[in-house]
């Protein structure tokens, strides 16, 4: 293991992996300190690049993209009571008030202090949690395969807020669109309706960049620009008290804890461990009364969980190849564009890869603790920036990107087409997330099925009869049928409250 840590950060040392870890943290934090930007749309927005680049870089700069916008979206939460990231969203309901009192500065150092814990002990999951559970999926089959995978379509999509029949419904589109193109097996073209661009299938970039960018960007248009960026931040007034310490450390520990739990389940993510966390200190708190009105550990708490979660997504997205989380789809994505399907064998077959990666977050966290620290001068003023010129920045941007890839205006059109399509997604409530994941998984699954049908010479009996298999088949049914039930009993209390 020490050796493997050591391998690890003699690559992620190098000068063109330091150089991309930096400009991963410090874009991450830039577009996280941005109300209504958020990660996916800079994620979308840089994926073109690492066509440009080695793999293991491609993926210290996306994954630097992420966790740096979860350290740098508490800012704007806290000053303007706009979330820069939804996962900070819990953030504004205590960060905010403390910036009333006039705390803003030890807001933002809890903030980023307790963001820098769990990203810390995050990373220590990482490590330990990883290998032991390659050693376990090694024992996999095709059917194993198949099963796990499903469970995590069911998961991602049942588990999404909202109603959960519109993201199990929101999966089978990712599904669709994901067998469209040539059949790995027969050759045969599918659901191309005779347009040659789709003989290869619809790409995962175009794709990308329009249900999360552009359609983001669009969404985020109308958002009120808040009040109370203009409060001045000096490095004096972010020391806290001795009484802000004590306070803050129980919180850190256990948010740390929530969201290392709740960031390696897999269609769960860091916004629903950063409200769980929430919830558990306001439960655990001797006089509750306090949360809502600058309460520090309603800032502690979330900031460690929501990092701690970033962190330990990477665990079912590298280990099992399945992805957690919408961004964690779109670093699968990019991981699969350079012919590298992340899995069991990825730590044997690609070590630069998992320990660079891994090395590269602690770099990262120093990075970013320096960044957030020292420099909150700097992000404060970014918050002023017009959104008239930041949009049409970005969307120029996503443009040239996507049209780089292939040199196709098509793809560019497609940008547009999926941006409009998230954008009405969001109207109707339907969630996105999952239609990305269900594309990114479908092919694979797919491919998985055929393979432990043609094992088991059709015989479908082959999902039941191993252990293991049977057992993923069997927590699926179990979502399904808490989903009908759920959505069931919601309705039947909507009905006695509308009759009484």
């Amino acid at each position: 293991m020490i050796d493997s840590i050591l391998y690890g950060f003699g690559v992620a040392l190098t000068p063109t992996n330091l150089f991309y870890c930096f400009a991963g943290v410090f874009f991450g934090t830039f577009v996280g300190v941005l109300p209504g930007v958020g990660s996916l749309a800079a994620i979308t927005l840089l994926l073109p690049l690492t066509y440009y680049v080695e793999p293991t870089t491609a993926v210290i700069m996306l994954a630097g993209v992420y966790y740096g916008a979860e350290y740098g979206g508490s800012t704007a939460s806290i000053l303007l009571n706009l979330p820069g990231t939804p996962s900070n969203a819990v953030t504004c309901l205590d960060g905010h008030p403390m910036t009333k009192q006039g705390r803003a500065g030890v807001a933002l150092f809890t903030s980023a202090a307790a963001s820098f814990v769990g990203g810390t002990l995050g990373i220590l999951m990482l490590t330990f949690a990883t290998p032991a559970v390659v050693a376990l999926t090694f024992a996999f089959a095709p059917a194993e395969y198949f099963a796990l995978m499903l469970c995590a379509l069911v998961a991602a999509g049942a588990v999404t807020q909202g109603a959960p029949v519109k993201g199990l419904a929101m999966v089978v589109v990712g599904l669709l669109l994901g067998v469209v193109g040539i059949d790995p097996n027969s050759g045969a073209v599918r659901f191309s309706s005779g347009v040659l661009y789709l003989y290869e299938g619809i790409g995962l970039v175009p794709m990308a960049m329009g249900l999360f960018g552009v359609a983001e960007i669009m969404a985020s248009i109308g958002i009120p620009r808040g009040e109370g960026a203009t409060q001045k931040v000096t490095l004096r007034s972010m020391l806290p008290t001795r009484q802000d310490v004590t306070q803050s450390i129980a919180p850190v520990l256990r948010g740390t804890g929530v969201g290392s739990f709740f960031g390696a389940l897999p269609g769960t993510g860091v916004t629903v461990a950063s409200f769980v966390s929430y919830a558990v200190e306001k439960r655990v708190a001797k006089d509750p009364r306090r949360f809502g009105r600058g309460a520090i550990e309603g800032v502690a708490g979330p900031e460690a969980a929501n990092n701690a979660g970033a962190q330990t997504a990477f665990i079912p997205t590298l280990a099992l190849g399945i992805p957690g989380s919408v961004t964690m789809a779109i670093i699968l994505g990019a991981l699969i564009i350079h012919g590298i399907v992340p899995g069991p064998k990825l730590i044997s077959d690609h070590p630069e890869i998992f320990w660079g990666l891994l090395a590269s977050f602690w770099i990262g966290n120093i990075m970013l603790l320096i960044l957030n620290i020292p420099m909150i001068g700097i992000w404060v003023r970014i918050v002023q920036i017009p959104y008239k010129l930041l949009y049409p920045s970005i969307v120029a941007l996503l443009c040239i990107g996507v049209y780089t890839i292939g040199n196709s205006l098509f793809d560019v059109g497609l940008v547009f087409l999926f941006g409009a399509l998230g954008y009405l997604m969001r109207i109707f409530g339907y969630p996105p997330a999952p239609v990305l994941i269900g594309f990114v998984l479908g092919p694979m699954m797919e491919v998985n099925l055929r393979r432990a049908l043609i094992l088991s010479r059709g015989d479908l009996m082959v999902f039941i009869e191993r252990p293991v298999c049977a057992a993923f088949l069997a927590i699926t049914f179990a979502i399904l049928a808490w989903t009908i039930y759920s959505v069931i009993r919601e309705r039947s209390l909507r009905s006695a409250a509308g009759a009484a």
